[in-house]
C-alpha cells in the first residue's frame, strides 16, 4: 500500500538533523557545517528547543541518549535522568494526605533534579568537536533577543493558562498582560539566556554549581519545595549499555531501564511469528495484533520497571524468546484482551522532544528530552527562566512497588530512543514524543519500514493509533485512532471488542515522530519530520 505524504523525505549526503521545530534543526545543521559532530549538533538543537518549545522540553528536564560511533560502530547509552532529592520520602506525602504525587506545582517541580544538562556535558566531553559555547550560541540568541511564537505554542500556552498563572514567574514569562501571546509574536527569556551562557562557559558547573544551582535551591526552599544545593551537586549523567533485540534482518538498540525501551523489543518479539508483513498495512487484523502485544508488554513494564540501581529489573528475561512464547498464548486473534486481565498504570499524556542527528563520519545521535507534562510542573524557578519538569510524579508511593519513591532514585521514564543496524551498519535513528505512546509509535514505524518498505517520511505521516488512556476518566484499554484509517478497519476493531475513540484525520496527541534512515548502497541520509509538529528534517 502507498502512503501519500505532504512532503518527501529529505535527502542529504553529509549531515542531517531532524526535530520538532525547524529552527532547532537548522541550529543543529549550522553546527555540522562548522565542523561539529553529531553530538554537537544534537546539543545545539536540544538547547534551541529549550527556548523555542518550552511547553515540551527545557533544561529543567531529563534526557536519554543513544550515540553511534561512526568509526567503531559501537552504540553507547547515556542516562540523563534526574535523581530524587535527598529529602524525598513517601512518608512526606502520606503525612500531607497524598495518595499519589501531584502532577503540577512546586512539589513535583522540585522532587527530582533536572538531568539533561549533565548529559549534555558528558556527551560533549566524550564526542564533541566544537566548544560548547558554539553549540549553544543560537539558543542563547533566541532566548536573549526573542524567538517566534508558533501557532502550536500559542495554543498550548492558552490551554495551560490556569496552571501557568499559579506561578508568578511562569505567568510573567508566558502570559504577558495576563494573556497568552499570539502566533507570530516573540518570546524573550533573558534569564534563561544568562543560564545558558553560564553553561556555555562553565559546562556542568554552570548549572549544578554556583549561582544557577543556588537560585533554584533557594526558590525551592522559599516555596515549600524539596531539592537543595547538595542535590544539584550530586547529579551526574551515567554511561551504560543499550538493550538489543532484532526483527527480521534489523538489529534494534533501545534505551534500558529506567526507561521503557524494552517494551519495543518485547512487542516485536511477540509479533514476529504472526508475519504481519502478509497482512494489509491499515487492516484490522494487523492493528488488533499490535494492540494485543502492547497490552502484554505494558503489563510487564508496570510490574517490573524501575531504576535498576534500586530494584531488580529482569530486562533480559522480559525480552527473551522464551518469555514471549509464554506470553503470546494470551493473544486472541479475534478478540481484544480485556485490560483487567493485564492490570497496569499510567496514562498517555505527556510532552517530549526527539532529535536525530548524523554527521559526515557516520556518527549519529538519538536523543529524547522532556519536561514530562505540558510545561512540566508549570513552575519557573525564580530568576533562572527555567521551566521545571514534573517527572517525579511518575514515582509510586506504594512501598511494595519497585518504582517507589526513594532519595537519589530516578523514576520510571517513558522517554526512549532507538537506533537500528542492517548488516552491521547504521541504518536508522528514530524516536518520538508521546509519553506511554512512545513504544507504540516506534513499533508502528519500524514495522512500516521493515515489513512494508515505507520510507521515513511515510512512516511518520501514516495514520497512527495509541492504546491507553489520556485522562483518568478514560478506560485503560481505549483505542485512540486517527480517521485516516479506513472506516471498515475502525468498525472491525470495534466488533473485536476494542473501545474506540475516533480521532480526526490528524491529532497531535498521536505524538511527534522524527527519524533518519541511511541508504545501505549509497550512504545517502533520508530524514523525516512529523507534520503533527513544527518540525523539519534539514541536511546538507
Amino acid at each position: 500500500m502507498t502512503i501519500h505524504t505532504g512532503r518527501p523525505a529529505t535527502p542529504a549526503m553529509h549531515g542531517l538533523v531532524t526535530s520538532p521545530h525547524g529552527l532547532a534543526s537548522s541550529a543543529g545543521v549550522d553546527v555540522l557545517r562548522a565542523g561539529g559532530s553529531a553530538v554537537d549538533a544534537a546539543i545545539a538543537a536540544s538547547a534551541a528547543l529549550a527556548v523555542l518549545y518550552p511547553h515540551m522540553t527545557g533544561i529543567g528536564g531529563d534526557a536519554f541518549w543513544l550515540i553511534h560511533d561512526g568509526t567503531s560502530g559501537e552504540i553507547h547509552y547515556l542516562c540523563g535522568g534526574g535523581c530524587a532529592a535527598a529529602s524525598a520520602d513517601p512518608g512526606w506525602f502520606r503525612a500531607r494526605g497524598h495518595t499519589e504525587i501531584p502532577l503540577k506545582g512546586i512539589v513535583p517541580a522540585t522532587l527530582t533534579v533536572p538531568g539533561a544538562v549533565a548529559s549534555w556535558s558528558e556527551a560533549h566531553a566524550r564526542f564533541g568537536r566544537l566548544p560548547l559555547a558554539r553549540a549553544l550560541a543560537q539558543a542563547i540568541g533566541y532566548a536573549r533577543d526573542g524567538s517566534p511564537v508558533t501557532a502550536r505554542l500559542a495554543d498550548f500556552i492558552a490551554l495551560s493558562k490556569t496552571d501557568l498563572a499559579a506561578c508568578p514567574e511562569a505567568a510573567a514569562l508566558f502570559l504577558p498582560c495576563g494573556e497568552a501571546p499570539r502566533a507570530g509574536s516573540t518570546l524573550v527569556n533573558a534569564n534563561l539566556a544568562r543560564v545558558l551562557e553560564r553553561i556555555a562557559h562553565e559546562g556542568r558547573a554552570g548549572f549544578y554549581e554556583g549561582e544557577t544551582a543556588r537560585e533554584m535551591a533557594s526558590y525551592a526552599e522559599a516555596n515549600g519545595g524539596l531539592f537543595r544545593v547538595q542535590d544539584f551537586a550530586a547529579q551526574r549523567a551515567a554511561w551504560g549499555e543499550p538493550i538489543v533485540g532484532s526483527y527480521g534482518d534489523v538489529t534494534l538498540y533501545n534505551t534500558p531501564a529506567p526507561t521503557q525501551g524494552f517494551t519495543v523489543l518485547s512487542m516485536l518479539r511477540l509479533l514476529e511469528p504472526f508475519e504481519l508483513r502478509r497482512l494489509p498495512l491499515l487492516g484490522p487484523e494487523r492493528i488488533h495484533l499490535m494492540v494485543q502485544a502492547k497490552q502484554l508488554a505494558y503489563h510487564d513494564r508496570d510490574r517490573y520497571l524501575a531504576d535498576p540501581r534500586f530494584a531488580d529489573v529482569p530486562i533480559e528475561r522480559l525480552i527473551s524468546k522464551a518469555h514471549a512464547d509464554a506470553r503470546r498464548r494470551h493473544i486472541d486473534p479475534q478478540r481484544a484482551l480485556a485490560w483487567d486481565q493485564v492490570p497496569s498504570y499510567g496514562t498517555l499524556a505527556g510532552d517530549t522532544v526527539y532529535i536525530a542527528a548524523i554527521d559526515r563520519e557516520g556518527n549519529a545521535v538519538s536523543l529524547v528530552q522532556s519536561l514530562y507534562g505540558l510545561f512540566g510542573s508549570a513552575v519557573v524557578a525564580g530568576e533562572t527562566g527555567i521551566v521545571l519538569q514534573n517527572r517525579g510524579a511518575y514515582f509510586s508511593l506504594d512501598p511494595a512497588h519497585p518504582n517507589v519513591l526513594q532519595p537519589g532514585k530516578i523514576p520510571l521514564h517513558t522517554l526512549i530512543a532507538s537506533i537500528g543496524k542492517r548488516d552491521g551498519r547504521l541504518w536508522s535513528v528514530f524516536g518520538c514524543m508521546g509519553a506511554d505512546g512512545q513504544p507504540q509509535i516506534q513499533l508502528q514505524a519500524y514495522l512500516g519500514l521493515i515489513d512494508h518498505g515505507l520510507d521515513i517520511q511515510q512512516v511518520v505521516e501514516m495514520p497512527r493509533f495509541l492504546s491507553g488512556r489520556f485522562a483518568l476518566g478514560e478506560a485503560r484499554d481505549t483505542l485512540h485512532i486517527e480517521a485516516r484509517f479506513p472506516p471498515d478497519t475502525i468498525d472491525a476493531l470495534e466488533r473485536r471488542g476494542h473501545i474506540v475513540d475516533r480521532w480526526g484525520a490528524w491529532n497531535e496527541l498521536a505524538g511527534h515522530a522524527h527519524g533518519i534512515v541511511v541508504d545501505p548502497q549509497t550512504g545517502v541520509r533520508w530524514g523525516g519530520a512529523d507534520p503533527r509538529s513544527d518540525g523539519a528534517a534539514i541536511g546538507y
